[in-house]
């Protein structure tokens, strides 16, 4: 709304300095022509701006920096030049020599500052604003690990010290599933809100809804949306979602998966080590039982298949790691 304003008044104002130039006119010097001239060449300029600033709606801030002290630093050496080359140059010739040497200088210094924007962190155009967000980099969160509720215990254990951001995009799918005619799907969902509402409710958490939709957003998908926020916040996305983790990887942009953050904390076991773990159920191999740890790391025993429902003490043989979690590889010790 603010920059609809502010075009508004702009295109008034041209409109105003039109007719403030054709009011300077002397009617009976100039032809009938001349003012309806002004008028629209003043009108096309604006309107060729406003065009310009609505199409190109990603502006780069150290690129329009670059091109302003460009321009200005090339028209101040061009004054100081002029100001030394008088006693050389004079009448008439004095304008031309301004105009090429303000044409060279700006342009100079102008590709001068373009090319070596990310080398000079000094000037004035080079400094870079942090965002004052707790933490170091906001947290995008993905509405399948809102719904997985790690998050909360996660955090809860002051891990991370970040601002975590909800899309409303996301919020508006965690609500439709929380609608959902399935009873699973809206236990899922219920379960999700009931996360994001303690942890909005936690003084501990800074939990922010992001509201508005970049333009760059229109008309993708959820996890595209969630990347590009992401990257636009230069933050990094929270998933569960392995083709989430893929798309964002793609991007650049930094994936924290819960899952990898699960698979990390697990305990290692050594070949040779010995532990007791309760057989399930059987094995695929003839002579395989299997069963699991307390934090569901699978465990396959060789010679365990008629053990199903005791206690054994194993020893490990190998483990082995997949995108899925860890396996370990054991016989009866």
């Amino acid at each position: 709304m603010a920059l609809i304003i502010l075009r508004c008044v702009f295109l008034a104002c041209a409109l105003g300095i039109s007719q403030l130039i054709n009011s300077s006119l002397a009617a009976d010097q100039v032809n009938s022509w001349v003012p309806w001239m002004v008028f629209l060449s003043i009108l096309g300029i604006s309107s060729i701006v406003l065009i310009g600033d609505i199409y190109i709606a990603k502006k780069d801030l150290s690129t329009i920096s670059s091109i302003y002290f460009g321009l200005l630093i090339g028209l101040l050496l061009t004054y100081i030049l002029s100001i030394a080359a008088a006693p050389l140059i004079r009448g008439p010739n004095v304008i031309w020599f301004q105009l090429v040497t303000a044409m060279l200088l700006c342009y100079s210094c102008t590709s001068f500052l373009l090319q070596t924007k990310d080398d000079f962190r000094f000037l004035i155009p080079y400094v870079e604003f942090v965002r004052e967000v707790k933490g170091f980099k906001p947290l995008v969160l993905d509405t399948s690990v809102v719904i997985d509720g790690r998050i909360e215990d996660l955090v809860n254990t002051g891990i991370f010290d970040n601002q975590l951001i909800i899309p409303r995009f996301a919020l508006t799918e965690l609500q439709a599933i929380a609608d959902s005619g399935d009873k699973l799907r809206r236990a899922r969902g219920r379960r999700g809100l009931d996360v994001l509402n303690r942890l909005r409710g936690n003084d501990n958490v800074d939990l922010q809804i992001f509201d508005r939709e970049l333009p760059e957003m229109s008309g993708q998908t959820v996890d595209l949306k969630l990347v590009l926020l992401a990257k636009h916040l230069e933050g990094k996305v929270v998933t569960g979602d392995f083709n989430l983790n893929k798309v964002a990887k793609l991007h650049n942009v930094t994936v924290i998966n819960l899952n990898e953050i699960s698979n990390a904390l697990k305990p290692l076991y050594l070949p040779g080590e010995t532990f007791q773990v309760q057989v399930i159920k059987p094995g695929e191999g003839n002579e395989q039982g299997v069963g699991y740890l307390d934090d569901g790391t699978m465990v396959v025993i060789e010679g365990a298949r008629e053990a199903i429902g005791e206690q054994k003490m194993v020893m490990v043989t190998s483990t082995l790691q997949t995108n899925a979690g860890r396996m370990i590889f054991a016989k009866v010790e």
